[in-house]
């Protein structure tokens, strides 16, 4: 089956947006605007130990997201995995079209466009490529872009940096709970955790005030590493409205997923979030996915519940939850 291309759509040069991208009166950006002058915490690593668990556990308990300073990884190598991405997206149409996923076949990993559809059949202004980055035994590198010829080398160093940045993150925000810092590691799988990759491009849209690059959604990872290039358009929800995240070079925008949300008992919110499109310019995004292998029970931890903090959530397999998440269904 031919899927149509929003970049391809794009470089058309349309004068209005196709229907199947206007959003229903209330979702458009033009009638729900981001409040502006107030933006999630940014939370340096390098900072003093208590002060770094404190920050991270208020920022996960309010925000459910926090930019992510002073982390260690390269500028340099930011920028190489930004441009291999960039790279992959100008190849002919016809070359990334190898490379084509077929979600409704189970086939997840590759090139593909409109990974949700809503119940309303509306779809977004967004392209993708996807793949798993982590454990090496369960990696499918014939997927991977071969252009450019880079592209493995530099998103496996890529990798080595966010495992080590995963495995900070998880330490501080299992303290935040009270809890010994190798807790939430262990609960996902530990060694066993598993890094997905998502490089976003959103083309410019000829009418942004109607569309969307993302739905407001919640990841059902456990958490989420996000570097955008310089265009803005990622949004977080919190009390009501929508705040714009500021672009910050070389911060990592790292937000709290469905899976924690669960294992922290609802203290750390899984945050809702969307993305908004630039009418000039291409916004793009690389999302790393850290989550749990299918086969492992999530629930609230056991430290956390007692008679008068009772499990609000289910336990589940990470396989079930994914299942009912795709299909809508309760959890």
């Amino acid at each position: 089956m031919e899927v149509e291309r929003v970049q391809a759509l794009a470089a058309v040069g349309l004068d209005a947006l196709p229907a199947q991208f206007v959003r229903p009166s209330h979702e458009r950006p033009e009638n729900s605007r981001a409040i502006e002058g107030i933006t999630v915490p940014v939370i340096s690593l390098s900072q003093p130990h208590h002060a770094l668990v404190s920050e991270i556990y208020e920022a996960c308990c309010e925000w459910g997201s926090f930019l992510v300073t002073d982390h260690g990884i390269p500028p340099e190598l930011i920028r190489r995995l930004q441009e291999v991405g960039r790279e992959f997206f100008r190849l002919p149409q016809e070359e990334k079209e190898k490379y084509a996923n077929n979600p409704s076949r189970g086939n997840f990993e590759g090139y593909g466009t409109k990974m949700t559809k809503n119940h309303d059949e509306k779809v977004e202004w967004v392209d993708y490529f996807f793949h798993l980055m982590h454990p090496p035994c369960k990696v499918r590198h014939e997927i991977w872009p071969q252009h450019p010829p880079s592209y493995r080398e530099v998103t496996e160093e890529y990798n080595k940096e966010i495992l080590r940045v995963t495995e900070v993150l998880l330490e501080l925000i299992s303290e935040g709970l009270g809890l010994e810092k190798n807790v939430l590691k262990s609960s996902l799988g530990g060694d066993q955790l598993e890094l997905e990759m998502k490089i976003n491009l959103y083309p410019p849209c000829p009418q942004p005030q109607l569309a969307l690059g993302v739905e407001p959604h919640t990841d059902m990872s456990a958490l989420t590493i996000l570097v955008p290039n310089e265009v803005p358009g990622l949004q977080a929800w919190k009390d009501g409205n929508w705040y714009a995240v500021d672009y910050l070079p070389d911060a990592l925008f790292f937000h709290v997923g469905d899976q924690i949300e669960v294992l922290s008992n609802g203290k750390y919110k899984s945050v809702l979030h969307r993305s908004l499109v630039n009418k000039e310019k291409t916004r793009m995004s690389w999302a790393v996915f850290c989550i749990p292998p299918q086969e492992v029970l999530i629930g609230p931890l056991p430290g956390l519940i007692n008679d008068q903090n009772p499990a609000k959530y289910s336990t589940k397999t990470y396989a079930e939850f994914r299942y009912r998440k795709f299909n809508k269904l309760p959890q």
